[in-house]
């Protein structure tokens, strides 16, 4: 693979980069560590964090004011993977650092922002938001729970679920959540694993203007999790929505002030539990800790991000996505939160501009898929809204292309430092990233994270440059998963990461890294293109293919012995009117080999909850793979998604 000229889109100017937090971190390393860096030279920082983990990440917890309850021994006892002991001996709490007075947490400070599609709106003052934990608390210490146990949530993103978490958290137990559009079978599938104590349960939600009963789904989950002692029913869709028998008003459970206290937990103490996305099978619970999710956050929101105290901070997601772990962190920051339930395009392509707008918010995040949909509405949000205060526009969840970066600089604006990032629920955070004293360029992801000591390998193992090979970590990051649920031996977990460069970290991503420490992910390693020898990630396909008006999604698969490509078709528009088109484009661009054998109308493509295109269990179903097996249908965005690739199965008549 050749390099290809690539646009620089933003240049940090030297003044602004050197009052970035970063840029302080380097000159605060000369003077407390007698680490000389340039102030500017992220390169070298980077360096020198993947060097020295244990040196970085103990500079990087006093520089971000980590309070440790009882101080460490070391900050690294043992940097083997899987297994790395991070901080062996500290004691801390995550809801102290998000609670606890400081700068942008003072009582009268805004911590969150609160805004549902239908315009309800409400603000809470830090005192506000310390009151409310406090009575959740109560809450959960009536309900018998204590340092351990589970409290898990089917919720919007929302106020309850934000209290709840951190109340949760203060106590030491562990937290859970699902959006509330996830099916009761799904949701089962997750919580059940983790036998709850608690669960906060809404009756219904709203999206794209329509609202939702689940009342069914609660009935079903009390009585599939024996575990629980109390169910907590929070009215969302009807206010005057009553708790069934055995349930507890959201009211009434808060109806009590209590004490704000922060029990004081070892550094891998269990925080919260995650899951894979389960296409395939039951999904994992990824279990993070206090302490690594801490650090992470505040070393990504502080430093790569240059998250300050006051500024509003906005990530569009659901509470069964890892970014909204993500997004509820920056108040470790003293960020203002900006939640947001709903649709993020009703009534319109602009609603979420809007929003950023009126609130002034300054890291705004969604996904690649909404900057696409944004640019081919033919939105031009910077000439519409006043987004003066947005410095940054981060985007997660699938690559960004080329084209969707040049739209987001010339559409929304020349002053917006475009932060497209990838990581993973496995570790709640991004490897691959931005940061202020680093170019952006077009269609690539910035850097590395610091810590995050990221390579493209080779299958055996060595280094490539401007080739795509797999995503490899060769050092412990302090996120990385403590353990999966229900794996006392750590087999699964050796298995999911560390089997095929034993002793290493294996994304399962295609990437590439270029001379100048930026990257280019290219999809799933698991649904690689392989053809006649060349290997090609799915993104570069769906880059192409989705280019083309009339085609609003697509779906690439390899059966072996021929190449798919499936679409999604606007009104009107027929294969026929595409098909060569796009076999001239896909020829021109990446390869003859890369010309799909057929192309076939689909109504929609299969997607999972989180909105990852399904790849890997459409090509088992395709390859003969009973439905069951390929794929968990409850996993799935629309089970009725899969319709298509079972009737090609079918005998022809």
């Amino acid at each position: 693979m050749t390099p290809h000229p690539v646009n620089r889109l933003w240049t940090p100017d030297p003044d602004t980069a050197r009052a970035t937090q970063i840029a302080d971190f380097a000159r605060w390393l000369t003077v407390h560590r007698q680490v000389t860096l340039d102030e500017l030279d992220y390169a070298a920082l980077h360096r020198w964090s993947v060097r020295e983990p244990g040196e970085f990440w103990s500079a990087a917890a006093e520089y971000l004011g980590v309070r440790f309850g009882t101080p460490a021994t070391q900050p690294l006892a043992s940097s083997g993977m899987p297994g790395a002991q991070w901080f062996p001996g500290a004691r801390l709490n995550y809801a102290e650092h998000a609670l606890a007075p400081g700068p942008g947490r003072q009582d009268a400070d805004t911590a969150v922002i609160f805004v549902r599609e239908d315009d309800e709106e409400l603000v809470l003052t830090h005192a506000d938001l310390r009151d409310q934990v406090g009575r959740a608390r109560a809450g959960l210490v009536e309900a018998g729970v204590g340092r351990g146990d589970r409290v898990v949530a089917l919720a919007p993103n929302g106020i309850a679920a934000l209290v709840l978490f951190l109340a949760t958290a203060s106590l030491g137990a562990v937290w859970s959540s699902c959006s509330p559009d996830f099916g009761a079978r799904a949701v089962a599938d997750r919580f059940a694993q983790i036998e709850p104590s608690v669960m906060l349960a809404v009756d219904g939600y709203r999206y794209a203007g329509k609202s939702f009963s689940i009342r069914d789904t609660v009935t079903r989950l009390r009585e599939s999790m024996p575990s629980l002692r109390r169910t907590v029913l929070l009215p969302y869709l009807d206010p005057a929505a009553q708790p069934a028998e055995g349930e507890l008003s959201w009211a009434e459970f808060t109806a009590r002030p209590g004490e704000l206290a922060f029990e004081q937990v070892p550094f891998d103490h269990p925080l919260w539990v995650l899951y894979s996305s389960g296409t395939t099978g039951l999904p994992k619970g990824i279990v993070h800790g206090h302490g690594g999710i801490l650090l992470e956050q505040l070393k990504t929101l502080r430093l790569q991000h240059d998250l300050r105290p006051g500024q509003v901070f906005f990530w569009f997601t659901t509470t069964g996505w890892m970014m909204w772990n993500f997004l509820v962190g920056g108040l470790l920051a003293g960020a203002t939160v900006l939640l947001y339930d709903g649709s993020p395009v009703h009534p319109g392509p602009e609603r979420l501009w809007q929003l950023a707008e009126r609130h002034r918010i300054r890291l705004f995040g969604v996904s690649a898929p909404f900057v696409q949909a944004a640019a081919r509405s033919g939105l031009r949000p910077g000439e519409r809204f006043d987004l003066s205060a947005m410095e940054s526009l981060g985007s997660t969840g699938s690559p960004l292309s080329a084209e969707n970066f040049a739209w987001i600089r010339d559409a929304v604006g020349e002053h917006v430092r475009i932060c497209s990032v990838s990581g993973g629920t496995d570790v709640c955070t991004a490897f691959l990233t931005s940061a202020p004293t680093v170019p952006i360029w077009q269609g690539e992801l910035s850097c590395a994270a610091l810590g995050a000591d990221v390579h493209s390998f080779d299958e055996k193992g060595g280094d490539l440059v401007n080739e795509v090979g797999e995503l490899v970590i060769t050092r412990p990051m302090p996120s990385m998963p403590v353990a999966f649920w229900n794996d006392p031996d750590g087999e699964r977990l050796r298995q999911a990461y560390f089997d095929d460069y034993p002793g290493l970290w294996r994304h399962g991503d295609w990437v590439s890294a270029t001379a100048r420490g930026s990257f280019v992910i290219h999809g799933r390693s698991d649904s690689t293109l392989n053809r006649g020898g060349v290997r090609m990630g799915t993104s570069e396909f769906y880059a192409v293919v989705e280019g083309f008006d009339g085609i609003t999604d697509s779906l690439v698969i390899d059966t072996g012995g021929e190449l798919l490509c499936f679409l999604v078709l606007a009104e009107g528009v027929s294969v026929d009117d595409v098909e060569e088109p796009v076999r001239r484009a896909l020829r021109a661009e990446l390869s003859p080999r890369h010309v799909p054998d057929r192309f076939i109308r689909i109504p929609v493509v299969p997607r999972t909850l989180n909105g990852k295109k399904c790849e890997v269990p459409v090509k088992k179903i395709l390859s003969g793979v009973s439905v069951d097996r390929a794929v968990s249908r409850d996993a799935l965005a629309d089970p009725e998604s899969l319709a298509p690739f079972l009737a090609m199965l079918r005998p022809r008549t």
